[in-house]
């Protein structure tokens, strides 16, 4: 069943990719443009390095403040992952678990950190951070993707006490961000992810938006696709 979504998921990545190079973005750029991605075991710290090269300078370009949630810019940089949403914390629920790492300057969603150091925990969404999601197939938003939804109210949705209270499948776990020249690198320790180092993944580059005035589009969709590193993202790199 993952490996028919993981398809089709797949081909609507690359018809929107296609689209999207005519709308000429002012984001896609070189910064954007996945050379490689890796994820490492490093056995002896009991930690996993994700990592992802790009041709420009990773992280140099962030999104331009709109100056409110509704309608707020985010980039990314995406791992989909075949890992069980389970594994990070998430009830047992259909979608692609990813680690997306993401700059977006008109809010902040990691209540527990303090991203810049400054002692503000509420003003450092635009510094690069991580965020597992959950990501389904969504024709609304011209990327094809949406962070999967819940209602409030639905009181057996699962999520990791990490969480930013949002009605999303959406964590931030805190794991540290390191932006330099070409790579942007998280490193996520063993115990966070069940011990879990045999899986597949691929690298995505993406532009997504927030919504929250229009029930007929999601909270958080993918609008523009700008790099998949396998290409037809098949997620066919495995854990060095």
């Amino acid at each position: 069943m993952k490996a028919k979504t993981l398809y089709l998921l797949g081909l609507l990545l690359m018809g929107n990719m296609l689209t999207s190079c005519g709308q000429q973005s002012p984001y896609n750029n070189e910064d954007f443009k996945i050379q490689d991605v890796q994820v490492t075991h490093q056995e002896e710290l009991g930690v996993t390095v994700w990592k992802i090269k790009v041709e420009g300078s990773a992280g140099n370009t962030v999104p331009q403040k709109l100056g409110q949630l509704d309608g707020a810019p985010v980039l990314g940089y995406v791992f989909p992952t075949t890992l069980k949403p389970e594994f990070v914390g998430f009830g047992k629920t259909e979608g692609i678990l990813a680690l997306a790492l993401t700059s977006h300057p008109d809010f902040d969603d990691t209540p527990l950190w303090d991203e810049n150091g400054d002692a503000n925990f509420n003003n450092d969404g635009v510094v690069w951070h991580p965020h597992w999601v959950v990501l389904v197939e969504d024709k609304r938003v011209a990327g094809g993707l949406s962070v999967k939804q819940f209602k409030k109210a639905d009181e057996t949705v699962v999520l990791p006490p990490t969480n930013p209270g949002m009605p999303m499948y959406m964590d931030s776990p805190g794991y540290p961000v390191v932006t330099s020249s070409h790579h942007i690198k998280v490193v996520v320790p063993d115990y966070r992810i069940q011990h879990q180092t045999e899986f597949n993944y691929d690298g995505v580059s993406a532009f997504m938006k927030v919504n929250t005035s229009n029930e007929e589009l999601p909270m958080l969709g993918v609008y523009e696709v700008y790099s998949v590193s396998s290409g037809d993202l098949s997620l066919p790199y495995t854990v060095k």
